[in-house]
C-alpha cells in the first residue's frame, strides 16, 4: 500500500517541558478506505532505564520519586521505579550508566540490553531501551538522588530481589519499565514467578 499515512496538518499545542502537537492525518485502512484521524502526540525524547542487581547479595537498586500524572490519578504519586533518563543525544548504554551514577550513586558493570520498547505508543513518541546490570557495594560513587536543579528529589532504594518481585506482583511497583526489567531479571536468573 503506497502512502498509508498523509499528514494534513500539525498544530503546536505546547513546546515547553516537552512537545505536544495535534496531528490531523489521512490514514489508509487495510480495506483501502481513507479515514481522517486527529491525534495528540507527546514528544520529550527517547530514554534508557537500568535495573542493577547484586548477584552476591541478591539485591536490586531502585528509586522512589514523585510523578505528577500518578499523583493526579491515585493521590500519592511517589513511584518506585528503575532509574532512567533521557538520552540527550547519547547512546542508550552511556545514558544508562550516567543515570545509574546520578540517580543511584553507583557505577554499574556488565550492562546487558534487554529490549527497546514504546510504553504508550498511542500518544507518546518515547522509546525506552531497557538494561540489566551488576553492581556491588564497592561500586558506590556517591550519594545518588539526581540533580536538584533539574527538579529531581530521588530516594535510592536497595531491596532484596524477592521483595521487589513481591511489590511488582502486589501493586507496590506499577511502573511498566520496572515490572518488565524485574521479569527479565527473573528469567535471566531462572526464577519462577512468585
Amino acid at each position: 500500500m503506497s502512502d498509508p499515512v498523509k499528514i494534513e496538518s500539525v498544530e503546536a499545542l505546547s513546546h515547553a517541558w516537552a512537545r505536544l502537537d495535534r496531528y490531523v492525518i489521512s490514514y489508509r485502512r487495510r480495506d483501502g478506505r481513507r479515514e481522517r484521524l486527529v491525534r495528540e502526540v507527546h514528544d520529550h525524547g527517547h530514554g534508557a532505564a537500568v535495573l542493577p542487581f547484586d548477584p552476591e547479595r541478591h539485591t536490586v537498586l531502585l528509586v522512589r520519586q514523585f510523578r505528577l500524572p500518578a499523583y493526579l490519578f491515585d493521590g500519592d504519586g511517589h513511584i518506585i521505579e528503575a532509574c532512567a533518563g533521557l538520552l540527550d543525544g547519547n547512546d542508550p548504554a552511556d545514558c544508562a550508566r550516567r543515570e545509574a551514577e546520578e540517580e543511584l550513586g553507583f557505577a554499574v558493570r556488565n550492562l546487558r540490553r534487554m529490549a527497546s520498547v514504546y510504553s504508550t505508543p498511542g500518544a507518546v513518541t518515547e522509546r525506552l531501551t531497557l538494561f540489566l546490570a551488576d553492581y556491588s557495594p564497592g561500586d558506590r560513587q556517591g550519594d545518588g538522588g539526581g540533580h536538584a536543579h533539574e527538579g529531581e528529589d530521588i530516594e535510592v532504594l536497595e531491596l532484596p530481589l524477592d521483595d521487589a518481585r513481591r511489590l511488582a506482583r502486589d501493586g507496590g511497583i506499577v511502573d511498566a519499565k520496572t515490572v518488565l526489567l524485574l521479569m527479565y531479571l527473573e528469567r535471566e536468573r531462572g526464577l519462577p514467578p512468585l
